[in-house]
């Protein structure tokens, strides 16, 4: 009994001796078109406008402070422990600002990072279908509630309310801040690590549930270690969006710079600062107008690790499925 034969395979050279084009030709064709040029070079134009926006941010932000580092040395600026650039006694110790930066981010991140990924977990893996078409794009409209709006929350609820329960807490204190920084990148964490747990193949879940295991240990043990690198980023995406974060700090944690990590005392953060010399009262070319740019430099060289790091924790636990 004779066995059916395989349908014979189409080659390039069999193709063009029946007068078709190959599919090679018919691609290198589409692509060579002048619509699909104009396109390429009309993406290829907005990335090269924002990498020439990101490199003149920086541009002028080392050129202004280039006058403010000629009058304070290095050894001052990272050595001193006050900040007090608008004193008759001026000191420019940036510590005073980064503590209270870093204390408010600490804290946004105690805040958001476990609640933002315990959000992902449960509308990817837990959560029904008509569940997750509400939960989603409620928890991503926190996202689009102005940051000025969010301030004045942590000043007239949130802060009423850790005074009932911490006495001697004053108006304007890191902790009211952080825990509403916190709430704020909240849909940062829970949509980017939704999205990493989606992209992990079902086969991985089933071959779980094949082994025995229950449904907490499939998505603890399994889909959550393969998700790693987009999780990871997620949390450093949003623990820069919380450094930079600006209204929230200036309106809930006061402006004292202080070297302290107390989150009941009031502190300034980098960005409060900013905006507290950016209001028009301080004349151009002081060294209080120059620090402001000191200040921004520091603040975006911090942004930028944190993104290379970012950048770096995906490709090291991307996973290619």
């Amino acid at each position: 009994m004779s066995t059916p034969s395989s349908p014979p395979t189409t080659t390039a050279e069999d193709a063009t001796a029946r007068g078709e084009r190959p599919a090679a030709d018919l691609r290198q064709r589409v692509y060579d078109s002048p619509k699909e040029q104009a396109i390429k070079y009309a993406l290829g134009a907005c990335a090269f406008i924002s990498v020439l926006t990101t490199l003149g941010i920086a541009a002028v932000l080392i050129i202004e402070s280039i006058p403010f580092f000629q009058s304070v040395p290095f050894s001052e600026f990272f050595g001193d422990t006050r900040w007090t650039p608008q004193f008759a006694d001026k000191h420019f110790g940036i510590w005073a600002l980064l503590s209270g930066t870093l204390l408010v981010t600490v804290i946004s991140a105690v805040v958001a990072l476990p609640v933002g990924l315990a959000s992902a977990i449960f509308i990817s893996e837990y959560a029904s279908k008509w569940v997750r078409k509400v939960l989603k794009p409620g928890l991503e409209l926190l996202a689009g509630v102005p940051t000025v709006v969010y301030g004045y929350f942590a000043l007239t609820f949130v802060t009423p309310l850790l005074q009932a329960a911490i006495p001697g807490l004053g108006v304007y204190n890191a902790l009211s801040g952080g825990i509403v920084v916190g709430i704020m990148i909240i849909p940062m964490v829970a949509s980017l690590s939704e999205d990493a747990l989606q992209a992990v193949p079902d086969s991985l879940g089933a071959a779980a549930y094949a082994l025995g295991s229950t449904k907490y240990e499939a998505v603890v043990r399994v889909k959550v270690p393969a998700a790693f690198g987009g999780i990871m980023a997620s949390f450093i995406l949003a623990v820069s969006r919380a450094i930079g974060e600006t209204m929230i700090v200036t309106l809930a944690a006061g402006a004292t710079p202080k070297l302290t990590l107390d989150p009941r005392e009031s502190i300034q953060a980098m960005t409060a600062f900013i905006v507290q010399v950016s209001k028009g009262d301080t004349p151009q070319g002081t060294i209080e107008y120059q620090s402001i740019f000191a200040v921004g430099l520091v603040l975006f060289l911090i942004t930028l690790a944190m993104n290379i790091v970012a950048n770096r924790i995906t490709r090291r636990y991307q996973e290619q499925y």
